[in-house]
């Protein structure tokens, strides 16, 4: 039979202790070891899911373009302050085919969370709110909403791993968690020509695809993803196959990341994953669920305390990013807490 995406109700999670909570538990630890996705549903009505949740914040790519090129990052519109929030343009000739934007957690809480200094508690450059109305609010919505789910997963990860449900918590109290919109055109014949990459054209069950999306590992911790009915996301399975990571109205796409793979010493596991082409416009809305810059990621009480050297997240993930050609040269930009820290460190 061919591999299949494990799919878990997850209502349980946002009640009580019971049997039910405690099913859903061990599905989403047996997901997180083995393939390291799942997809989730039964959500609670206060977290945003569906054809109308991602329409109001895919109106963004439907922006004039002078408004778009506002929110450009520092890296390609070098006037520009933000160095780790906003729009990316597309990029011809790589792999990876896409545009969209990054934004933090001041769409929800404000200058609270942001920190003159750091880039990456930067303040996060939006479209002004006559160019669209209501926006700023859903997209405000749609982050607490995922921020409520991605809780709600950890808290279930930890009883898996035999922790207090509550002992991440303070980790990821208004962290540097990112919502990203995402757009995959259609590669035109010209567009494809001009990427060198050996690995552009794939076959899958049959067929010749190009990549869109080039496979990859997530960073962090986890990441939630709600597609836009088009298909084309696969994780790689243990045996190196593709497996389709089908799209589908009310259920969100999870995945994890390297840093929780390390924290849970392996039980967790990060997986590859890609996009390929399809023919057909693609739009994704991502949601990374990511530590406060200050959160130090250490050996997990009841493991071997010298599994890994204790690290900040903050400089994890600066040393991560600036590793990707839209951030290289920019790594004098921010100076570590720990000078140790490496990127190598998950």
């Amino acid at each position: 039979m061919p591999h299949r995406i494990p799919v878990v109700d997850a209502s349980a999670l946002f009640g009580a202790r019971s049997a039910a909570r405690e099913q859903a538990d061990a599905a989403i630890m047996a997901a997180a070891a083995a393939p390291g996705f799942l997809a989730v549903t039964g959500l609670p009505a206060g977290i945003p899911t569906g054809p109308a949740a991602r329409a109001a914040l895919l109106e963004l790519f439907d922006a004039p373009a002078v408004v778009l090129r506002a929110l450009w990052r520092q890296k390609f519109s070098p006037g520009h302050p933000n160095v780790y929030r906003g729009w990316f343009p597309l990029q011809p000739g790589n792999l990876t085919s896409k545009e969209g934007i990054d934004m933090g957690g001041d769409i929800a809480y404000g200058a609270a969370v942001v920190a003159v200094g750091d880039p990456l508690r930067e303040a996060t450059p939006l479209p002004p709110v006559a160019a669209l109305p209501g926006w700023h609010a859903a997209a405000s919505d749609y982050y607490l909403g995922m921020e409520r789910l991605c809780q709600a997963l950890m808290r279930s990860l930890a009883r898996g791993l035999g922790l207090d449900e509550h002992f991440f918590d303070a980790s990821f109290e208004r962290g540097l968690s990112t919502l990203r919109l995402l757009r995959y055109p259609v590669r035109s014949a010209a567009e494809l020509a001009s990427c060198t990459d050996p690995t552009l054209w794939q076959l899958h069950e049959g067929r010749r695809h190009y990549v869109t999306g080039a496979p990859h590992v997530d960073s962090g911790f986890l990441t939630v993803l709600a597609q836009d009915r088009v298909h084309g996301l696969q994780a790689r399975h243990r045996d190196g196959s593709w497996i389709d990571v089908p799209p589908a109205d009310e259920a969100l796409a999870v995945n994890f990341g390297r840093v929780l793979e390390r924290w849970s010493a392996g039980r967790i596991k990060a997986t590859e994953h890609r996009v390929i082409g399809t023919g057909t416009e693609r739009f994704s809305i991502a949601y990374f669920h990511e530590a406060r810059a200050d959160a130090q990621i250490r050996p997990l009480p009841g493991d071997d305390p010298g599994a890994f050297a204790p690290f900040l997240f903050g400089d994890y993930l600066w040393a991560t990013i600036t590793q990707f050609v839209e951030f290289r040269g920019m790594e004098q930009l921010r100076t570590p807490a720990l000078p140790r820290t490496r990127p190598h460190a998950c």
